[in-house]
């Protein structure tokens, strides 16, 4: 049985580096763009339209691959516009097309999230998507998290290739910029410190 991979999360969580880690393998149908470019227009994402639209979901040619992969935020921007996904047609829509849905909930720290939306889109909506999220998980939604990814690396993408049932070719190279390293920076004591010495000696 053919199966689809569903990424969603919040704008900002991680729908780019989930889909190249799921897009590397040559069994995968995905997003063949970023297997070259750090970055590119969720317009480009390889199903953008069929969230616009599911019902094109049936003229799509399915012989192409055993696997594929689509990634849409919640809410996402379509000209210059908020737009929320229809998950429920489009799962409904590969439920009749007898393709496999799952679902992969990204997550990412949630104040990581609340700076970067309000730096790119000028207010919080990851509260919107958290709505959804019991949806999701009713389906049979897996969490993903991008901080598990770069501090595991491969050790956390087979996890989820065993527990998603989907192949993964894992490729280092995705993980060569941290994106959340230009959040933080150390600071220089907690009042906790003195402490954790004390109980660590």
């Amino acid at each position: 049985m053919k199966t689809m991979l569903i990424l969603t999360g919040p704008q900002g969580s991680g729908n780019h580096l989930f889909s190249k880690l799921f897009s590397e393998h040559p069994d995968v149908y995905g997003w063949e763009a970023l297997k070259t470019k750090y970055w590119e227009g969720h317009d480009q994402e390889p199903f953008a339209e069929y969230w616009r639209s599911p019902v094109k979901l049936f003229d799509f040619d399915w012989s192409q691959k055993e696997y594929y992969v689509t990634s849409i935020s919640y809410p996402y921007r379509y000209h210059g516009e908020d737009a929320w996904p229809g998950y429920k047609e489009f799962l409904q829509i590969l439920k009749h097309l007898e393709i496999n849905p799952k679902i992969g909930i990204i997550g990412r720290d949630q104040n990581i999230l609340k700076f970067q939306e309000e730096r790119v889109r000028g207010q919080q909506t990851y509260d919107e998507f958290l709505k959804e999220v019991p949806k999701l998980v009713e389906q049979g939604g897996i969490f993903l998290s991008q901080e598990l990814l770069y501090l595991y690396k491969e050790d956390y993408a087979r996890q989820l290739e065993n527990t998603l049932n989907f192949p993964i070719k894992f490729n280092p190279e995705i993980l060569k910029e941290d994106a959340n390293a230009k959040y933080f920076n150390p600071i220089e004591s907690n009042w906790l410190d003195s402490y954790i010495r004390l109980a660590s000696k």
